[in-house]
């Protein structure tokens, strides 16, 4: 892991929080500072958290309302902006939430110019085109934590299904993380079986094309039916942006769906979307030998033809 290394929460809500939460529980980063405008929350939950550091992994926690607390990060995790409300699409917080992003984008770079930025506020993919336009950084240090997250509810819908560990789940979520996402069904195994061959108890193949279907829609609507229930989606995403975290400060090189600007990505170029990418100490790169079949090839293009109108709207 980076020396010394130092991880920034923007937003102490209920996201911000977690992210902060599980990056001291994992010992993602060295140091972890949270930021958000409001003061007496944000106090309020670096405390909550600072006594509880006897019992983490990572060694200190510090915060307020002033940016200068991230200064010198090495990553920052945006989780600020407007929250999805229960039958919201994450597009329709895009409008607001471009406007809250693109300032922190700058605020922060003055503050620790060198640091990656993780964008996990939604809609992520179209907020990390326009950050990353307003940044002028490289794509690979401006990315959204994508379709990380949707990844692990696809793997643990089909690991409850199976009965087998999710780390033995070999499937992938692309696309837009929203909406227009979709599984890479054509290369899904369980350890080194194909999906479609994977049989049950009584021999029987245990998935169709239909029952795939049905998962993929429970995944995509997941993050729906918790906030219907509970109105915020935060210890997945918390858990899963830690992950990215490491991946980054321990130069992993690990691959994650997370969502850089893509270029000639298949021939898709200028649209954020999350695809299988390398991720380590100097940002995201996209794998551009993934393969894809032709139907999710078509998805693919769909999905960021959908996002670059939202783009473009909010552009003009």
């Amino acid at each position: 892991m980076i020396e010394n290394s130092k991880l920034t929460v923007i937003g102490a809500g209920a996201v911000g929080s977690s992210v902060a939460y599980a990056s001291l529980i994992r010992g993602s980063a060295r140091h972890v500072a949270l930021y958000d405008i409001d003061a007496a929350k944000t106090e309020a939950e670096v405390l909550d958290l600072a006594h509880g550091t006897l019992f983490t992994r990572a060694s200190d926690i510090i915060g307020g309302s002033d940016i200068g607390v991230a200064e010198g990060s090495h990553v920052v995790v945006i989780t600020a902006g407007a929250k999805q409300k229960p039958g919201q699409t994450r597009i329709e917080l895009a409008a607001t939430n471009a406007k809250i992003v693109g300032s922190i984008v700058r605020d922060v770079l003055e503050v620790a110019p060198h640091a990656i930025i993780v964008i996990v506020t939604n809609p992520c993919d179209v907020l990390t085109m326009l950050a990353h336009e307003a940044s002028g950084l490289p794509p690979e240090r401006v990315f959204a934590s994508g379709t990380v997250l949707d990844t692990s509810r696809l793997r643990w819908e089909i690991a409850r299904r199976t009965g087998v560990a999710p780390t033995s789940v070999h499937a992938q979520i692309v696309g837009e993380h929203g909406d227009t996402e979709f599984p890479l069904w054509s290369d899904a195994r369980i350890s080194t079986v194909p999906i479609l061959e994977w049989r049950g108890e009584d021999g029987a193949p245990l998935f169709t094309l239909e029952e795939l279907d049905r998962i993929a829609v429970d995944v995509r609507e997941a993050a729906y039916k918790v906030i219907q229930g509970k109105g915020a989606t935060n210890y997945a995403i918390g858990l899963s942006s830690a992950r990215i975290v490491e991946a980054i400060l321990a130069d992993e090189n690990a691959v994650l769906n997370v969502a850089t600007v893509l270029s000639d990505f298949h021939g898709i170029d200028g649209v954020a979307l999350s695809v299988p990418s390398v991720v380590g100490s100097t940002g995201a790169r996209p794998i551009r030998e993934s393969p894809f079949s032709a139907e999710e090839l078509e998805k693919l293009r769909a999905s960021a033809a959908a996002l670059e109108e939202v783009a473009a709207g909010l552009r003009g």
